[in-house]
């Protein structure tokens, strides 16, 4: 299916206990990447709203969060119907903001749906736990919400990265900041209003646009206890160090140089197929997104397999374009750059043609180049772009070596049919996710999405059961009634 824009702008402004209220820091517009057309308009709070807004989560946070799970989770049931009712448009909507195709956009928003459903089985599963641990004497442990939860999202998910922290922050009892992409607002307004819908209180669920100056009223307002961020390495960074500073807890997650090990004995049509499909799949405007082929040995079969699937992808309906045209001029400058190094190029994607109609859009196609040199930018920058560079090692030592000498730790992946040397990259592999014989290794709920090195800053995962310490307080209780009259030192 054809992404469907907008017939008229969409205007978003900000949802403020409850109400949706039009800023007072201005009001720019929205384009799609698609055509370069406007289809929007965010209204951008003052400080007075933000302090407003924030104020009344903190109020709604506190009977939000004595109300019984099952009782939050029946909201949450609500919340889920009413997302699948209204899949195809939400996915339609975001995908003319954020350039995805429907496929992509719609793939996303199940993604977090999947999210949503593992956050409802906690009102049946994460029931605490009571033990006698003396005669008399016994402890327990009950979960209870921090308060209130702000979390920072990007562009590229508008749907999927914040649906990995709403359902299971609301869960256990929080009220939810917001701070959408000031260029893909459009989504958050079908999410917040799918949540109304779904009745949850007022204030418990905050929308506040903007950029830097409303990140930083958010992240310092004593009513805000944890945030979480999902973007760039660099202001990952500054995002972490900024609450860390202030005593709050945050989870920062920055971005990723993800190489794929490609071995001679994988097989050919599996790899050819995971190989592209990792690197042009959102038009590579991903942090899982496959950078660095790692070509051990004679794979140049494998390899013709990646250039003919890649090729086959029409700009349009198989790949979507990039948010700006400025990623598009930085993007065509860095394969110039490796062009001029001496890289080989298999596949030219600045020659691709954008789709009829369409040419005012952010479009490139998938590029593929080879006899990329290590420690070059091609290597080792993250170009958030559709662009896959080949690094040949003379055996799975080196290639093993190149990928830990990146600062990231996102993912890696290795493509072949030996189950030891699987193994050898899985262990030895710098980073928070491994893939085998796929080439988007996210894990599917309950397992925790996250990287490590400079992909994450804080601990804990986002998603998953090791996201539930982060976003809640647990309180032990040890609890003793009369005297026993055979105590001991632990009585």
């Amino acid at each position: 299916m054809q992404t469907i824009l907008p017939v008229e702008p969409v205007i978003c402004h900000n949802l403020i206990n409850g109400e949706w209220v039009k800023g007072e820091g201005g009001q720019p517009d929205v384009f799609s990447p698609y055509n370069g057309k406007k289809i929007g308009e965010v209204s951008l709070p003052s400080p007075n709203q933000i302090e407003i807004a924030l104020q009344a989560a903190a109020e709604a946070q506190v009977s939000w969060g004595k109300t019984p799970i099952k009782e939050r989770s029946q909201i949450l049931f609500n919340f889920r119907n009413i997302l699948l009712r209204d899949l195809d448009q939400i996915s339609h909507l975001k995908s003319s903001e954020c350039g995805k195709t429907f496929a992509e956009a719609r793939a996303g928003l199940m993604k977090g749906i999947e999210v949503l459903e593992f956050a409802l089985s906690l009102q049946n599963l994460d029931l605490g736990g009571k033990l006698e641990v003396s005669r008399g004497v016994t402890c327990e442990y009950r979960r209870e919400p921090l308060g209130v939860i702000a979390n920072i999202t990007p562009f590229n998910f508008p749907a999927m990265v914040p649906m990995w922290t709403i359902p299971i922050c609301l869960a256990l009892g929080n009220a939810y900041v917001w701070k959408p992409s000031d260029k893909t607002p459009l989504t958050a307004l079908r999410i917040a209003n799918a949540l109304l819908e779904a009745g949850l209180p007022k204030g418990v669920f905050t929308v506040l646009h903007g950029g830097a100056f409303t990140v930083d009223a958010i992240i310092d307002h004593p009513a805000v206890k944890a945030i979480g961020f999902v973007g760039s390495t660099k202001v990952a960074k500054i995002v972490y160090q900024r609450g860390t500073q202030l005593g709050k807890r945050v989870l920062a997650l920055g971005g990723a140089k993800n190489h794929i090990v490609l071995l001679p004995d994988a097989n050919a049509e599996l790899s050819g197929i995971g190989i592209s499909d990792s690197f042009t799949g959102c038009a590579g405007q991903r942090c899982m997104a496959a950078s660095v082929l790692l070509a051990v040995g004679d794979v140049d079969r494998h390899i013709q397999k990646v250039i003919a699937r890649a090729s086959s992808m029409e700009l349009g309906k198989d790949m979507g374009a990039l948010i700006t045209k400025s990623q598009k001029d930085f993007l065509v400058d860095a394969i110039d750059k490796a062009e001029k190094a001496g890289a080989k190029i298999l596949l030219d994607g600045r020659k691709a043609k954008a789709p009829a109609g369409m040419e005012d859009g952010n479009w490139i196609g998938p590029t593929i180049l080879d006899d990329i040199q290590v420690g070059s930018e091609a290597a080792t920058v993250e170009l958030f772009g559709p662009i896959l560079s080949i690094v040949r090692c003379k055996d799975i030592s080196e290639a093993m070596k190149i990928e830990n000498s990146v600062e990231y730790g996102n993912a890696c992946s290795v493509f072949t049919s030996s189950g030891p040397l699987a193994d050898r990259v899985v262990r030895e592999a710098s980073t928070g996710m491994v893939g085998v014989n796929i080439g988007v290794p996210v894990p599917r709920e309950p397992f925790s999405f996250g990287g490590i090195n400079a992909s994450k800053f804080g601990h804990g995962d986002i998603t998953g059961h090791h996201s539930l310490d982060f976003w809640s307080n647990v309180k032990k209780i040890t609890t003793k009634w009369e005297t026993q009259a055979d105590s001991n030192w632990m009585s």
